[in-house]
């Protein structure tokens, strides 16, 4: 198990795939030296190959088959289950493709953080580069945010932008966006395991000590990013 000191504040990441931004995350939090415990990497699919590799890590990997389950409120109360077990300060969507129920969202209310592959309000649901394409804007981008029970509304604490080019299909803007999702979502589990990001009275994010919350890759596609 990955631990970096004692008072670590406590994460668990749920995932469906091979999750890309898990490993991201776990990766920076290592190479920051974070405040940070990664108690557990929770799959809803047996097949998510995410789970053998935090157990390479040394990070508990656990299933909950949604299979399983009759409902989806039966599954997400199995869930939920599973993830109090471990007391996380916050719970990690990353690549998790469940829509969750009201009831779990508001038991995790302001412990839950997804990232979601526009730049929100634009193109909430699924399909997010096509649709950024039909609607030929020229900059597209991701969202990391508190979770709500209305879809994909939750209060903005970062969020990252890539450049529509010529020629893009739905495939390679998101192969674009992949690599400044991971930065993007990497930077802010880095916040929050140094206790930075708290909720107004107007429920928008603060971050204590952070100038801008926006990354930016250049228009030329190259792997270096910018902070605005």
């Amino acid at each position: 198990m990955f631990v970096a000191n004692s008072a670590a504040r406590r994460f668990v990441v749920l995932i469906s795939g091979r999750g890309s931004n898990m490993q991201a995350i776990v990766r920076a939090l290592r190479a920051q030296g974070a405040s940070a415990q990664m108690c557990a990497v929770i799959a809803s699919s047996p097949d998510a190959p995410g789970l053998a590799w935090a157990r390479e890590q040394g990070i508990e990997a656990t299933l909950v088959p949604h299979r399983d389950y009759a409902s989806r409120e039966e599954f997400d109360q199995a869930l939920a289950q599973a993830i109090e077990a471990y007391e996380p300060h916050y719970v990690l969507l990353a690549g998790f493709m469940r829509v969750l129920t009201d009831e779990f969202v508001r038991r995790f209310e302001g412990r839950l953080i997804n990232i979601h592959p526009s730049l929100l309000p634009l193109f909430p649901g699924l399909n997010t580069h096509r649709q950024a394409l039909e609607a030929g804007v020229q900059w597209h981008g991701c969202t990391v945010h508190f979770v709500t029970p209305v879809l994909d509304v939750g209060p903005i604490i970062a969020q990252g932008i890539v450049p529509v080019l010529a020629g893009d299909t739905p495939q390679t803007l998101a192969e674009r966006l992949l690599h400044i999702e991971h930065r993007v979502y990497a930077t802010v589990a880095g916040w929050l395991a140094q206790g930075r990001v708290t909720l107004d009275d107007t429920q928008r994010v603060q971050v204590q000590g952070v100038r801008t919350r926006s990354y930016l890759f250049t228009p030329e596609g190259a792997q270096e990013e910018h902070r605005l």
